[in-house]
């Protein structure tokens, strides 16, 4: 690909193609599929192979596992409801989620779960927007009761255990007490899976039905769902969680038996898409255009400002950026932006080479996606190793090292 004004260089291209590369070369990475576009521009490498030992290369419609980097597309699901008024942000979420009535709150992060007090309010439509409702994956909290209950109730969505159907889920969400008060803390993942359930709900319809119908398929993303379709299955590779002190790969999730090949029994908005490079980009091209897709309005302009610009509070957002940095030694660095708008992350300051304002997010299984408004630019990595080890999270670094220096001025 040549120069263009306003677009890549060749130099950065050629740069960015070898350390992908290099990466896949070191044997840590069996395959990468990267896109980055600026303007019309857009360009497309896909390396090495889907499986570690053997198999078909990596191609540009080879489809994957996309994790937490699910939460930006699905939150469009409650946008469109914000939009048409069918949801408020202040309105309390008893209506539909009675499960999440009354709440209880733990009067220490550490102590018993049944040493509680009352909450002090009801949980609103906001704080799921914002991920503040008080329950939620606090990875320096590990080991406390709250965070041992939450993973042996069943509802963690990240696991290699199915979930049950959205009613039980909620039965069993509601046993638990919040860690803090509505709207007081950022609390990570779970929020987003209780969104799919709001959302089902108040339109009477399965949630990945309605998030089909008025955002998956105006935009042409056919390849984006909760499961691999049987005649796309040789399309979805293995997905890898290496053994973390050998980095022996290890399968966590085989392609044509695994949990993605049949209709999950809760569609989890939290990290349960499966895509391509090519549907992200043209779900985070609409965000860049502020909610239009070709001549169809997708989202409202406000609705997307919402979405993408910083929601927390200053006490939120340093209690956040301190939870990223003390939980490096088992997030490889990954989620260090400092702020959060509705679904994603939202850049609050300069900490590497991405500027301020950019938004998106990351996936536990090596995915990462993330626009950029100052420069026009969209990028994204795909692969199917897990962060188990660092070898995925420092690829994805490196990714987007490339990708501003290929930015044309």
């Amino acid at each position: 690909m040549g120069k263009s004004k306003g677009g890549f260089s060749e130099a950065g291209l050629r740069t960015m193609r070898d350390v992908l590369n290099r990466h896949v070369d070191s044997g840590r990475i069996p395959g990468v599929v990267a896109l980055v576009s600026r303007g019309e521009e857009t360009y497309v490498e896909a390396i090495g192979t889907m499986r570690h030992d053997v198999g078909a290369p990596m191609s540009r419609d080879t489809i994957f596992r996309m994790a937490s980097t699910s939460k930006p597309v699905t939150m469009a699901a409650s946008m469109v409801l914000l939009d048409e008024c069918r949801l408020r942000l202040d309105d309390p979420v008893d209506e539909w989620l009675p499960e999440l009535a009354g709440r209880q709150v733990l009067k220490r992060i550490d102590g018993p779960i049944d040493d509680t007090g009352p909450a002090r309010r009801p949980i609103t439509v906001r704080d799921l927007l914002t991920s503040t409702f008080g329950l939620g994956i606090d990875l320096t909290a590990l080991g406390a009761p709250i965070m041992n209950a939450v993973f042996e109730s069943g509802v963690f969505s990240q696991g290699a255990t199915p979930l049950p159907e959205p009613d039980e889920w909620m039965r069993r969400l509601g046993t638990l007490p919040l860690m803090h008060q509505p709207g007081e803390h950022w609390q990570y993942h779970l929020s987003h899976d209780v969104l799919g359930v709001l959302v089902s709900r108040v339109t009477g319809r399965p949630f990945e039905t309605f998030l089909r119908e008025r955002v998956l398929d105006p935009l042409g993303m056919g390849d984006t769902g909760f499961h691999v379709p049987a005649d796309k299955l040789d399309r979805l590779p293995p997905s890898y969680a290496p053994d973390p002190q050998t980095g022996e790969f290890t399968v966590w999730d085989e392609a044509g038996t695994g949990q993605y090949s049949m209709p999950p029994a809760f569609q989890a908005g939290g990290g349960g898409l499966v895509s391509t490079v090519d549907d992200y980009h043209a779900y985070f091209r609409m965000l860049l255009n502020r909610g239009m897709h070709g001549g169809e309005r997708i989202l409202s302009r406000p609705a997307v400002e919402l979405m993408t610009t910083n929601r927390l509070t200053p006490e939120q957002e340093a209690a956040r950026s301190a939870l990223a940095r003390n939980a490096v030694h088992v997030s490889f660095g990954q989620g260090q932006q400092g702020g959060w708008g509705f679904g994603m992350a939202v850049r609050t300051y300069r900490g590497d080479y991405a500027p301020t304002g950019q938004f998106g997010w990351d996936g536990g299984t090596g995915t990462s996606a993330y626009p950029d408004p100052e420069n026009g630019i969209t990028g994204i990595l795909l692969t199917q190793v897990g962060l188990t080890t660092p070898a995925p999270a420092r690829l994805i670094h490196d990714f987007w090292t490339t990708v501003y220096q290929a930015i044309e001025a």
